[in-house]
């Protein structure tokens, strides 16, 4: 068995409700959870005149870090970064872009613990009913590919604030962390005021949820429009 910690964050371009963009902030915010992994959406990566927000969170917090970009804003990549304090031995983008809509992907990151490797899908779903109901068959292939073996993790910003058809196909074979057995206050977005629950982590294989935790300091309340959302699990690998 070896617990983790893995969280899904989705820190708006660093840009905080005070309208500050500021990537340190949110490295003090992701210092505060201490995860071993975190998948974080709508990140700035390199640009002609910058590293990158991801390369300025991962130096803040000594952690390795990979992105998956969708598409460029203002001349930099844009899109999904997972950072890990555990070895990263491989890692993939697939496509869940649905017709003019704004480009969406899922990202796959294989991180090793020890003489095993857990998958990790981080993924950003789109905004309109139709497009998810496009982007939730398509993921549901991705994680059900037979060939990628468990233990599987999925988390990251769904846009569904109800049991839509992205969740009711993702729980036909994955466990979700029901956040109502956990916590007494479940919302994280907007930041400040959360109204919605759009955050969600699914696992498959032999996992057991310890804690969950939705940080609501003065710095994560400020930092973006979401909270982040943390789970402790323990991963039994010898039985994958």
């Amino acid at each position: 068995m070896r617990t983790l910690r893995v969280a899904t964050y989705n820190v708006h371009r660093c840009r905080g409700l005070d309208g500050r963009t500021s990537p340190m902030r949110i490295a003090e915010v992701i210092r505060g959870i201490a995860p071993d992994i975190i998948a974080l959406q709508e990140v700035l990566g390199a640009g002609p005149h910058t590293a990158g927000q991801a390369e300025e969170i991962g130096a803040q917090l000594g952690m390795g870090w990979v992105m998956a970009p969708t598409r460029h804003l203002r001349r930099a990549l844009f899109g999904n970064v997972v950072l890990s304090h555990l070895p990263i031995v491989h890692h993939a983008q697939y496509d869940l872009s649905w017709k003019t809509c704004e480009p969406r992907c899922c990202q796959r990151v294989d991180i090793a613990a020890g003489s095993h490797t857990l998958h990790l899908y981080n993924v950003h779903l789109g905004t309109a009913y139709l497009e998810r109901r496009y982007q939730a068959q398509r993921l549901s292939a991705i994680v059900h590919d037979r060939r990628i073996g468990q233990p599987k993790i999925v988390l990251g910003d769904f846009n569904e604030w109800m049991r839509g058809l992205a969740t009711a196909m993702l729980t036909e074979r994955l466990k979700s962390i029901d956040l109502r057995t956990h916590l007494r206050r479940r919302r994280t977005y907007p930041g400040f005021f959360p109204l919605l629950h759009l955050d969600h982590i699914y696992y498959e294989g032999t996992v057991d949820v310890t804690k969950v935790e939705l940080p609501r300091t003065r710095l994560s309340l400020m930092a973006s429009d979401h909270l982040p959302l943390v789970a402790e699990l323990k991963v039994d690998f010898s039985r994958q």
